[in-house]
């Protein structure tokens, strides 16, 4: 094995079990969020939450995949990890502008939705009669 296919190996190690982590962290902090974007529908927050993490999966693993050939020459250990940190955190970079696009919708959705709430005049409360029908607003 060339020093160059250690170092691609050694670079997709890194980076797409770091893309999965950010992808699940994300998945999982978003529910709160979207749930209270969407009043509590839960199927659909859930839906959307899944629809964000399938992009952000093919938006970030389709650039690791992109950037993994170099045109450097990689021939020692040293150029081994000098290409190696020099990928890994790029991506690390690019992973982390992604998470924070996505959080920035997520707090937009939500103060949007927030927002939107506390502008809506609240429905007159109705009583149920004794027969169990509703009765004129008060």
């Amino acid at each position: 094995m060339t020093a160059k296919a250690l170092a691609y190996l050694l670079y997709l190690a890194v980076t797409v079990p770091l893309t999965v982590f950010v992808a699940r962290t994300l998945h999982r902090n978003g529910k709160l969020f979207l749930r209270d974007v969407f009043a509590g529908n839960e199927p659909l927050a859930d839906a959307v939450n899944h629809l964000l993490v399938v992009g952000f999966y093919l938006l970030n693993l389709g650039y690791v995949s992109l950037f993994l050939a170099t045109d450097r020459s990689v021939t020692t250990g040293e150029d081994v990890l000098e290409v190696l940190s020099n990928r890994v955190g790029i991506v690390a970079l690019v992973l982390g502008g992604v998470h924070l696009a996505n959080v920035w919708v997520f707090n937009a959705l939500r103060r949007r939705a927030v927002d939107g709430r506390s502008h809506t005049a609240p429905l007159p409360s109705h009583e149920r009669t004794e027969t169990g029908q509703l009765a004129a607003p008060r």
